[in-house]
């Protein structure tokens, strides 16, 4: 008896003493900032207009506004029908960048692996990074995808000071004077995200190296290669080998060429994210072009691919990723490292979308379709965009719009401030990233000449203010 009064004692006391202890493990954690593209999609789906736009996902939409399955994509899902997985698709994606008659492919140089799609192949190779290169740091393009994004309910006032630095309105040290002022209000929130966000979860220091110049709405070529220039030597750099998420900027063939020689000099190494190849131009070959550049020039080079915009397997995260190696004995240990870390990640990523790119790949008729069909869809995007740019300009908007139809890919750096993306919500129920970035997969026949309608009502009565102001000052 005195046993068990002291065994339901203990019991007691056990309870207690742990619901003591496990009470508040988790009171300090506080809600993740969302997602802004999700954040984009929640609002639009929110919104009962008929007349709403959906501008914020990058994936593949048609000219009705609807989510496509590619014929290759239906005919390959046929075929694998009782399939067993092989290991074609790493082989098949390494053909595809590198060029199918490189020497890497011949001589089984490249170290390969599938990855969930190319942000789980971003982040293999942070890791791999960080264990065989734990001093090393990271510089990304300003900007890249994504970038830090800050909300503050000063955002018109900051508006206005950007207009006054357009128009010259303002003096130098008027605009300085501006700025401090502005630089002592509490930014409500500021968010960091995607390329960012995965090397920092790795424990890499990330630096930022200068790309787009939002005056010229163009690459800021010069800049970028002082940073090379300036950069610690044998430092990573991470490039868009071709339609440049967000801006749609890609260097040109001979300013690739100076950015591979400057790497040589300096021992940099090159890690491509390529998710776009075949959105630039359509043609699957030059969108690869700053890669084999590389490659001719005999770089070390590490890429990213991923299917889920190429082959409208969004949902399926398809990707690989690769490293080149100075022979097959190393990539044979490199490929062994990366698994390893794979494994300890997620185990194996899923075998059904891995069936599909690897049956398309391998079969030449379905590649062959493929291609094609990549090649309509960067048609259809290229059209809306010459559309778009028309639609402004017949309107008669006094801005320039020749960087919709310069820029290249699924995206419009459209160059819109916060608080005129937030009008063309409010008021238009359109909806896009706050940075003004346009999918230009949501742009329609149907819908084309209401938001050129919108952008230029948002952007004239901005314009106008400006001009009184101008007016006023002088």
């Amino acid at each position: 008896m005195y046993w068990r009064y002291l065994t339901r004692a203990a019991r007691r006391c056990s309870v207690h003493t742990t619901s003591s202890r496990t009470v508040g493990w988790w009171d300090h954690v506080a809600p993740a900032a969302k997602d802004p593209i999700n954040g984009v999609t929640e609002a639009f789906l929110a919104d009962p207009s008929p007349f709403k736009i959906n501008l914020g996902v990058g994936a593949y939409r048609d000219d009705k506004g609807r989510p496509v399955v590619l014929q290759c994509v239906r005919e390959a899902e046929a075929k694998i029908a009782g399939s067993e997985f092989l290991t074609k698709m790493v082989e098949e994606s390494v053909k595809l960048v590198y060029g199918k008659d490189s020497d890497v492919v011949k001589e089984g140089r490249s170290a390969g692996v599938q990855a969930l799609s190319g942000t789980g192949a971003c982040r293999l190779f942070a890791e791999f990074q960080r264990r065989f290169h734990p001093e090393s740091h990271i510089y990304f393009p300003d900007p890249t995808w994504s970038k830090y994004v800050c909300s503050s309910s000063f955002g018109f006032l900051q508006v206005l000071v950007q207009f006054f630095q357009v128009v010259k309105c303002l003096s130098d040290n008027e605009i300085d004077v501006q700025i401090s002022i502005f630089s002592v209000i509490e930014v409500q929130s500021c968010v960091l995200y995607s390329h960012h966000n995965i090397w920092r979860d790795a424990q890499i220091p990330e630096r930022t190296y200068h790309y787009y110049d939002p005056d010229s709405k163009s690459l800021d070529f010069a800049a970028l290669m002082d940073d090379i220039k300036n950069a610690p030597d044998s430092s990573f750099f991470l490039f868009h080998p071709s339609a440049h998420n967000p801006t749609g900027v890609d260097p040109t063939e001979e300013q690739w060429r100076e950015i591979s020689y400057q790497f040589k000099v300096k021992g940099h190494f090159p890690f491509f994210d390529m998710a776009y190849q075949g959105f630039a131009s359509g043609d699957l070959d030059k969108d690869a072009q700053a890669i084999r550049i590389f490659l001719e020039d005999e770089h070390l080079i590490g890429c990213a691919q991923s299917y889920a915009k190429s082959m409208g397997l969004y949902g399926h995260r398809v990707g690989c990723l690769s490293i080149l190696c100075v022979d097959s004995k190393q990539a044979a240990a490199i490929r062994s490292q990366i698994q390893q870390i794979a494994r300890a990640m997620y185990g194996s990523p899923p075998v059904h979308g891995i069936l599909l790119v690897e049956t398309i790949l391998s079969d030449p008729n379905l590649k062959s379709l493929w291609i094609d069909e990549v090649k309509i869809m960067a048609d259809r995007i290229q059209r809306k965009r010459t559309t778009l740019r028309q639609n402004l300009e017949k309107l008669g908007s006094s801005l320039n719009w020749e960087h919709i139809t310069n820029q290249l890919g699924m995206f419009c750096f459209s160059g819109l401030t916060p608080y005129q993306v937030d009008r063309l919500a409010k008021e238009f129920h359109i909806y896009m990233t706050q940075d003004g970035r346009i999918s230009m997969a949501g742009v329609t026949t149907g819908n084309v000449n209401y938001l050129a309608n919108a952008i230029h009502e948002v952007t004239r009565s901005e314009q106008e203010t400006a001009k009184i102001l101008c007016s006023i000052s002088v």
